[in-house]
Order: C-alpha cells, then sequence, then structure tokens
C-alpha cells in the first residue's frame, strides 16, 4: 500500500487540525491536491498543484485513473469510503492502486453523540439524489442517519417525512460535527419544518408515524393502496410470489417488461438496496406512473424507459432476472428475454389469458422452469354476510438458466 501512486485523505470540518501524522505526511508530499473549494481551503499551501473537483467530477475522475506518474492527495469529508469520493475511486483503480486515510464520519460522530449503536442505525445519502431516497426507510422503531447537502437539506427530508405520515419523528440536525462550531438541534421532522441548517449538516432520525399511518415494510407484498395505479397492477399475493421467485440480490439487474405501475421492479429495489431495476412501458401515462411510484416509495433509481418490448430490449444491460407482466403474447417477447439472460439468470413471466397461458406453456416446453397457476379469493360483503370474491387467476412461469 505504500507505493499507491494516489492517496485519499478524510478531513473532519476543523481541517488540517485533527488530522494524523500520516494524512499530513500525504498531503505535504502530495504534486497535486483534488478536492472541493471548501476541502483545499483546510489545508495548507505546500506548493502542490490545487484541483478543484468539477461539476460534474467524471473526466477529472478519468483523468486520475488513466495517471501515470506523479504523486495525488485526493481530500474527501470525513471517512472516504462511505458514501464518498473514495468509494468512487476505488471502483475505478483498485486497492492496489491507492490507499486511503478515514477520518471519523459524520454518520460514527451522531451515533456518538446521541448514544446509538452504529450496528442498529442504518445510513442512507441524499447527496445529489432526491430527498425521498430516505422514504424507503420509514417504518417504525427504525433510526437512520441521513447525509444531505445545502443549506435545504433538512428540510427536503422533513418534507419527507411529514409528506409520508412521519412528521412525528424524533429530527436531530447535527451541523458541523466534530468541529468547532458543532450544533446540534433536537425537534421533530413537523417542527423543523422549511427551516435552513448550516451547510454542513447531517440528520438523525428516529422514526415514529403519525396515527393512521400505514406501515410499508421492505418485504415484497406492499399493500395495493401503496400504488398509484390504473388497474394495471400486479396485485399484492402475486406480486410477493413473483419476487420470492425473482430472488433480490446484491447488485442485480431486473429487467420489469410490461411494468404498468412499476410495483415489480420498486420491490426489487426495495428488498436489496444495491441492485438494479429498469422499468420497459410502452404508455407513457404509465412509465410517468411508475416513476412517481418509485419516488413516493423512496427509489428514485428506478431507471424507467417508455418504449415498446421486445424491440427496445437490445438497447438494456444484460439482465440478471426478468419480469414480464404484460405483453407476454408479444411476438418474440419471451424468446428475446430468455436469450438476454446469462447464466443462472431467472425469468418470471405472468398470464391472465389463455392465449398468454398458451405462450408460458410453450417457454415451459422449451427453456424448462415450472409453471403455478395462482387463485386468490378474498372476503367481501354479501348482503348481510360475508363471501368469496375470486381474483382473475395469474399463470406464472419461473425458470433459471443453467450456472457458468
Amino acid at each position: 500500500m505504500s507505493s499507491a501512486r494516489l492517496t485519499v485523505v478524510g478531513l473532519g470540518p476543523e481541517g488540517w487540525r485533527g488530522l494524523g501524522e500520516p494524512a499530513r505526511s500525504a498531503i505535504e508530499s502530495a504534486d497535486t491536491l483534488v478536492g472541493s473549494e471548501r476541502q483545499l481551503a483546510l489545508v495548507p499551501d505546500t506548493g502542490a498543484q490545487r484541483r478543484p473537483w468539477p461539476s460534474p467530477i467524471d473526466a477529472l475522475v478519468d483523468e486520475l485513473a488513466a495517471a501515470t506518474n506523479g504523486s495525488t492527495c485526493v481530500l474527501a469529508s470525513g471517512d472516504p469510503m462511505l458514501h464518498g469520493i473514495g468509494a468512487t475511486l476505488a471502483r475505478r483503480l483498485g486497492p492496489a492502486r491507492m490507499r486511503v486515510l478515514p477520518h471519523p464520519s459524520a454518520f460514527a460522530i451522531a451515533c456518538a453523540r446521541l448514544g446509538w449503536p452504529a450496528a442498529e442505525v442504518e445510513l442512507v445519502s441524499a447527496v445529489a439524489r432526491p430527498a425521498d431516497v430516505v422514504a424507503r426507510h420509514l417504518q417504525p422503531g427504525r433510526r437512520v442517519v441521513a447525509y444531505t447537502s445545502g443549506r435545504e437539506g433538512a428540510a427536503g427530508l422533513a418534507r419527507v417525512l411529514w409528506d409520508r405520515g412521519f412528521g412525528a419523528s424524533r429530527f436531530v440536525v447535527c451541523e458541523q460535527l466534530g468541529g468547532p462550531a458543532e450544533r446540534i438541534v433536537d425537534t421533530t421532522a413537523a417542527a423543523w419544518g422549511g427551516r435552513e441548517a448550516d451547510a454542513l449538516h447531517a440528520v438523525a432520525i428516529e422514526c415514529r408515524p403519525d396515527p393512521g399511518t400505514p406501515l410499508l415494510p421492505r418485504t415484497p407484498g406492499l399493500p395495493d393502496e401503496a400504488y398509484e395505479h390504473d388497474g394495471q397492477l400486479t396485485k399484492r399475493a402475486v406480486r410477493a410470489g413473483a419476487l420470492a421467485a425473482l430472488s433480490p440480490a446484491p447488485s442485480r439487474l431486473l429487467w420489469d417488461v410490461g411494468a404498468g405501475s412499476g410495483s415489480i421492479g420498486i420491490e426489487w429495489l426495495r428488498a436489496e438496496p444495491t441492485a438494479r431495476a429498469i422499468a420497459v412501458e410502452a404508455r407513457r401515462d404509465r412509465a410517468e406512473r411508475a416513476q412517481r411510484n418509485a419516488l413516493r416509495l423512496g427509489v428514485p433509481a428506478l431507471e424507467v424507459r417508455c418504449a415498446r418490448a421486445p424491440e427496445a430490449l437490445a438497447a438494456l444491460d444484460p439482465p440478471d432476472a426478468v419480469f414480464v407482466g404484460g405483453g407476454v403474447t408479444a411476438v418474440g417477447l419471451i424468446d428475446a428475454c430468455w436469450s438476454a439472460l446469462g447464466p443462472a439468470g431467472r425469468i418470471v413471466a405472468h398470464a391472465v389469458t389463455l392465449e398468454g397461458e398458451a405462450t408460458l406453456m410453450t417457454a415451459r416446453v422449451e427453456h424448462g422452469g415450472e409453471l403455478m397457476r395462482i387463485a386468490v379469493d378474498h372476503a367481501e360483503p354479501l348482503g348481510r354476510f360475508t363471501g368469496w370474491r375470486a381474483q382473475r387467476p395469474v399463470v406464472q412461469w419461473a425458470a433459471s438458466k443453467e450456472p457458468a
């Protein structure tokens, strides 16, 4: 590690004064210093070339990854590997070409100040993302530390909590953590409202629902009422079964083809935060509705393509799993999805018509897997009594490719 050409140094708000000798030495010996204007201002002039991050940062990241000479030190906030530039560089350079000298993170300091066991607290970053990302974490009793940026960051988070029925949540705004200007304001999301905070702050949240707020767990099978829809929605019990068959796992990409209201892709992402999902929907009104649902349910990373399958599929990244919720009878659709899957990839497809069922029976003959007919009845009022009302049966085909 001592021969690495690039060093990433974590800084606290106290800057140079809070650094240990290895971090100071890395800064003093660097030919080039890279960081935000605020971070560069926290360290003394060493004679090195100073390069502020451009916006966007991609071109400079590419340059750092391609560099073959010189000594570069990148300045970061807190722990660079915790939602920081260190993680971005590590993916590009690999551990052999860089070393990281972390500083205590805002997450760690916030947990210490509040007496929260860090292993029981979730970290979410709303930096360069919609504040709505916190919505996925809103369950009673959950503790969250949220990173945000700008003076209005806390207000954006408070708006999300209030809008989702969690205005009563404990809302601790932690400004300049670890520095001489540290300030902690302990209030509720509703009471904080639209107030501004210091530009350098994080928010600790202890989730408390308002009376009547529905529970939205991260396990598959959210209530149908959680979605805005026009009837084109995979219903709750069937949806839970489809997600179980698809098996969300880290970093895996799902295609949700014929996405309708986007429920399968949304719950795939809620179940596994490192996963990816692309929703393909031919109707623009439904594609826009799916994007709104994703935002409200805390997974704005759902990528929605308004396009017709199978024609649009060739331009997408290869999937690890595919769900076909609509249009299974489209010529070539099932074959295109199956061909796109890599080794050990999984496909789940649903049909509610006899023609769709015939398509899935043919797919099973050609590719194996299993067929399941799912019939769900709901108890409803029948005069003065209660009777069963049948939901339209769904035929599900689920299959896996052979591992490599």
